[in-house]
């Protein structure tokens, strides 16, 4: 019997499982239909579950009680990462937490399988951390421990644009230089590669791909932006103190606005410090309005909503984030303007990112033949409209934009574990090696 391996798509929003099925790259159903999973993890404080995705969150806009956590990619190699959080009468570290994710992707990839899989790529962004090798370098441990704990004992790594592209070059008719953008929920990754159907076929493909950069920018600071510059002023973000000598402090508004950090705010330090943030302010009721969104732990929803408005920005002028609490009762509106103002810096350094890559590779933009956009957040007009105006002579081809780098990592499991492996790969010189260049490829 061959071999089953899997390529996994751990996601900032969203995460993919890829196999090869028939000699074609499939996605594996994650939930119910679904070849797509919100990556979320819920717990259900009433029954003492754990749910994941879409069941998780929909709980919890129900009004479950629990705890909800999103954006956990974010957490690896951040400061976070070693840190717990705690769980009604227990705690439980961020890295368990995205085992219990990983374990999950795992199940369902072994159920669709109908054996054990313990073979898998795993894709990650060019840089977890900017400009940081060693953080960097510690995100990717981290995120290979996870995945150990969780049964899997052949672990290769790919960049998720070069998996991007691995899944375009299915489609092509002749050589091209390709740029590939891969913008998600937490980074904007970039490669050059040379693809034609000739090249597929090769075993070995360093020499194809010609640069590769990333910046931790991605649609959750697209949301915390929104959210600090149209929604966080309804709470009392920027306004001043009764003796008007500062303003109230930034970090508790930060929190609310950052998928990742919201539930810093759900413990009984953070509340008291609100509370006597209240007595401080100039406008309390606003602190009120804060202290409500706190104390019904609305933190996820709003950001929620934020998330929501920003999607129907993409084809509308404005949008409205509407909250109605008990005691905390607005409503704020985006336009499509006021939200390009708000991220314009931070697409200038994704453009710029852009830029670099293609001068890496030693091209003009003029040589680029084509540009293959996949991740949500390409759909931003002002991040779509800002990169391809780099390349106008390219041209533009969609692809599966939660999909194509869950699909490419499939076809990147079969280039390295296509034939079979040693059970142990530390002790062959030759497999070792194998297994750190597909890190770095």
């Amino acid at each position: 019997m061959r071999p089953v391996y899997g390529g996994i798509d751990f996601g900032t929003s969203n995460s993919t499982v890829g196999l090869i099925e028939n000699g074609k790259p499939r996605l594996v159903p994650l939930e119910r239909d679904e070849v797509t999973l919100p990556s979320a993890v819920f717990f259900n404080y009433e029954d003492n579950g754990t749910y994941l995705g879409r069941s998780g969150i929909g709980q919890y806009t129900d009004g479950v009680e629990g705890r909800l956590m999103r954006a956990l990619k974010s957490v690896l190699g951040s400061s976070l990462v070693h840190e717990k959080t705690r769980l009604k009468s227990r705690s439980i570290a961020f890295t368990d937490i995205i085992g219990i994710f990983l374990g999950h992707l795992k199940k369902r990839l072994e159920g669709h399988a109908g054996e054990a899989v313990d073979t898998v790529v795993l894709g990650r962004p060019v840089q977890f951390v900017d400009d940081d090798a060693e953080a960097d370098a510690a995100a990717q441990t981290e995120l290979e421990k996870a995945a150990r704990a969780q049964g899997f004992r052949q672990i290769a790594f790919q960049f998720e644009p070069i998996a991007a592209a691995l899944d375009y070059e299915q489609s092509v008719t002749r050589e091209e230089l390709a740029l590939i953008v891969d913008m998600g929920g937490g980074t904007s990754d970039f490669s050059i590669v040379r693809v034609s159907p000739k090249r597929a076929k090769a075993g070995d493909r360093k020499d194809d791909i010609l640069a590769n950069r990333g910046i931790h920018i991605g649609g959750t600071d697209f949301d915390r932006l929104a959210s600090l510059a149209h929604v966080m002023p309804e709470l009392g973000y920027l306004t001043p103190t009764k003796d008007g000598k500062r303003n109230l402090p930034a970090g508790y508004f930060v929190d609310l606005a950052t998928w990742q950090r919201i539930n810093l705010l759900y413990t009984a330090k953070a509340r008291i410090e609100l509370r006597q943030m209240r007595f401080e302010a100039a406008r309390p009721d606003l602190v009120e309005r804060l202290i409500e969104v706190v104390d019904h732990r609305f933190g996820h929803a709003l950001a929620q909503l934020v998330e929501r408005a920003k999607i129907e920005l993409t084809d509308r002028p404005k949008a409205s984030i509407v909250v109605d609490l008990t005691d905390a009762r607005f409503s704020a509106e985006i336009t499509r303007d006021g939200l390009e103002e708000t991220i314009l810096d931070d697409v200038g350094r994704v453009a710029a990112t852009v830029e670099r890559t293609i001068a890496d590779a030693g091209l003009k933009p003029a040589d680029i033949t084509a540009v293959f956009l996949t991740g949500g957040s390409t759909a931003t007009p002002l991040a779509r409209g800002s990169i391809l105006s780099l390349v106008p002579d390219a041209a533009v081809v969609e692809g599966d934009v939660f999909g194509s780098v869950g699909l490419g990592l499939a076809l990147d499991a079969r280039r390295k574990f296509g034939c079979a492996l040693p059970t142990d790969l530390t002790r062959r010189p030759r497999a070792r090696a194998r297994i750190a260049r597909s890190s770095r490829p």
